[in-house]
């Protein structure tokens, strides 16, 4: 017997109501019938008033909650999901008692046990997500804002929503990626700025004849003048490498606050007013030579000869 038989048969025993009665009049509804579309208009009704109760009045008392208590958009999104699935909940279960369908919870723990195995086989890749989701908000190894990368750098942009299913990533190029949150969590993420700033590091070659102190302090001093590069920690140069035709001097700088085309700007500029600094100085930046040794031996001088006829 199905729920809305049972509400009938409730009905029809304890007499039809306002609704039924009026329904009851029409010459193409009998008594059963409009016993089943009352208890129905019942249940829907009832549904929806809760719904727009816990709307209007419940979710507004959570997220002021959630905001006395300093929650971030991070920590307030899946807590807002929940709490209006509990809305929803809480309608279903008053609904099926203002319309005479029984007991919820019994009704429910039947339509449970009758579909979890079905559930579980085809959502295996569902709830993987949905406790990868739980694990990024636990973890935290991300917030809305951050800039990630992740799987060895092929996919890199800033997080723009965390759901308990996807995560949504806007790229460099502007392109939105919807990321499953299993892919995220079992793969290495690389949070570039979680610490709020940004280490840069940058090679330059100088020739073997030129003066390493001056072309170290030539880098320290850019760093030093441009504004956006942190001078606490300060620049540093060190000796790296010592290449076939090159020294190499790498500089490491800080940039806080960076995103991705604020530290693609600051390095660029960074290392034009360099390159411009050993320009002025005389300090050459050398690019690779490559020298053939050898010599061409003909073994048959006929041939040259024959070749110029």
């Amino acid at each position: 017997m199905s729920v809305g038989e049972v509400g009938a048969r409730t009905l029809l025993q304890g007499g039809l109501g306002p609704i039924g009665q009026q329904l009851d009049r029409l010459s193409w509804v009998d008594e059963t019938l409009a016993a089943t579309l009352e208890s129905g208009l019942v249940f829907l009704v009832t549904l929806l008033l809760v719904w727009l109760v816990g709307r209007a009045v419940v979710v507004p008392l959570v997220e002021r909650a959630m905001d006395r208590r300093g929650l971030d958009r991070h920590a307030q999104t899946p807590l807002l999901v929940v709490t209006r699935f509990a809305i929803l909940f809480l309608g279903v279960a008053i609904a099926f008692g203002a319309a005479d369908y029984g007991n919820f919870l019994v009704s429910m723990a039947g339509i449970a046990a009758a579909g979890a195995l079905a559930i579980g086989l085809a959502l295996q890749n569902v709830i993987s997500n949905f406790v990868a989701g739980i694990f990024i908000y636990t973890d935290k190894p991300f917030r809305i804002g951050d800039w990630i990368e992740w799987d060895d750098g092929t996919y890199s942009g800033v997080v723009e929503d965390i759901s308990l299913r996807v995560t949504r990533v806007r790229t460099f190029d502007n392109e939105l990626l919807t990321v499953p949150n299993s892919l995220l969590t079992e793969d290495v993420l690389k949070n570039p700025v979680e610490a709020d700033k940004l280490r840069l590091k940058f090679v330059f070659g100088i020739g073997y004849g030129d003066d390493i102190q001056e072309a170290t302090d030539i880098i320290i001093e850019e760093a030093e003048n441009h504004p956006d590069i942190m001078d606490e920690p300060g620049p540093s140069v060190r000796l790296t490498e010592l290449g076939d035709s090159d020294v190499g001097l790498q500089s490491r700088f800080w940039i806080a606050n960076p995103s991705r085309s604020d530290f693609v700007r600051t390095r660029a500029e960074y290392v034009t007013s360099v390159k411009e600094r050993f320009d002025e100085a005389g300090i050459d930046i050398p690019y690779p030579v490559r020298t053939l040794d050898g010599g061409l031996h003909v073994s048959n001088p006929a041939t040259l000869e024959a070749a110029d006829d």
